[in-house]
């Protein structure tokens, strides 16, 4: 049973959003099924990238009893699940609090500021981590992302604080059975000289802006899908 408990993860986190997507009527996310497939895609392919090269390079690993045993470019099925599944359920949970709550956002002058400190503290502990691989790999695309976005998108992420504090509830459940909270061993390991060895739970602190750049950078392409969905209709 043991080994169907990282694709159980993945079906879980995907199963209610999709099936919401399809069947609530009112909001019916799945008309925008399309977009959001070309956004988590897209997205995907680089972190799929980076996955691998990480994987080949021993800063992180997969425990094999915890996975089916059928592996694409050394990374379980699983793992390529998850690039999918999750972005999916996150886009959903950010466009439903859109919806049922329209004023759900920061102000301008805090999230400006918000962002700044934000991006003061990963680039000070970026600049005396720099040659772990994690942490600087990790690090460097979240302050592209975040001076990006402020300059350029600052709207989206006024909207989107709120909502990812709302993820980061199930993330924390689910990402902590991956780092092995609530098992006997992890289902991903990660070689601790390549991060800075801090630990929410078991969960690396990386781990928060390594999700943060992935399921955002899926929210900005999925907007603009959108926008230019509805520019032709």
């Amino acid at each position: 049973m043991r080994e169907y408990l990282y694709l159980i993860l993945n079906l879980g986190s995907l199963s209610v959003p999709l099936f919401y997507s399809i069947f609530e009527k009112k909001f019916h996310f799945i008309q925008y099924f399309k977009q959001a497939v070309i956004s988590i895609v897209l997205v995907a392919i680089p972190f799929l990238i980076w996955d691998g090269f990480f994987t080949a390079e021993g800063i992180w690993g997969f425990n094999s009893d915890y996975f089916l045993g059928f592996k694409i470019f050394e990374m379980p099925i699983e793992e390529w699940l998850f690039f999918f599944c999750i972005p999916y359920a996150c886009l959903f949970t950010h466009e439903v609090l859109k919806h049922l709550f329209p004023k759900y956002k920061l102000s301008k002058s805090i999230t400006v500021i918000l962002s700044f400190l934000i991006i003061a503290v990963i680039f000070l502990l970026l600049i005396f981590n720099f040659g772990k691989w994690y942490t600087a790999i990790n690090f460097i695309l979240f302050l592209m992302l975040m001076l990006y976005s402020v300059k350029y998108h600052l709207k989206t992420l006024q909207e989107y604080y709120p909502s990812f504090l709302i993820i980061l509830i199930p993330f924390l459940i689910v990402n902590g059975i991956l780092t092995g909270s609530f098992i006997e061993e992890p289902v991903v390991w990660y070689n601790n000289a390549e991060n800075l060895g801090i630990r929410i739970f078991t969960i690396p602190v990386e781990d928060i802006f390594y999700a943060f750049t992935m399921l955002f950078s899926s929210q900005l392409i999925f907007n603009y899908l959108k926008q230019k969905r509805f520019e032709k209709q």
